[in-house]
């Protein structure tokens, strides 16, 4: 396995799955006797609600450059209906 230029690391379906990191997992680099160790960061609920309520604030609205545009309108659009 290589590093990109960019410091980054594809790791293996099945360690991500025996890790149980799931897309948007938090994760944390430690050395160790010399050795890279990543480990799973498990937050506390609070603070697991409260990142997932920040993603959504930083998503709303964002669907449409037009926020007041109908759902029947954006999916007329999405579909290629004139």
């Amino acid at each position: 396995m290589r590093v990109t230029s960019k410091g980054q690391v594809t790791i293996p379906q099945d360690i991500r799955r025996l890790a149980g990191l799931l897309p948007g997992s938090e994760v944390e680099f430690q050395v160790r006797d010399g050795k890279v160790v990543l480990e799973k960061v498990e937050l506390d609920p609070i603070a697991q609600k409260q990142r997932v309520q920040a993603d959504i604030r930083s998503v709303v609205g964002s669907a449409t450059a037009v926020p007041a545009l109908p759902t029947d309108e954006i999916m007329r659009i999405t579909r290629g209906e004139d």
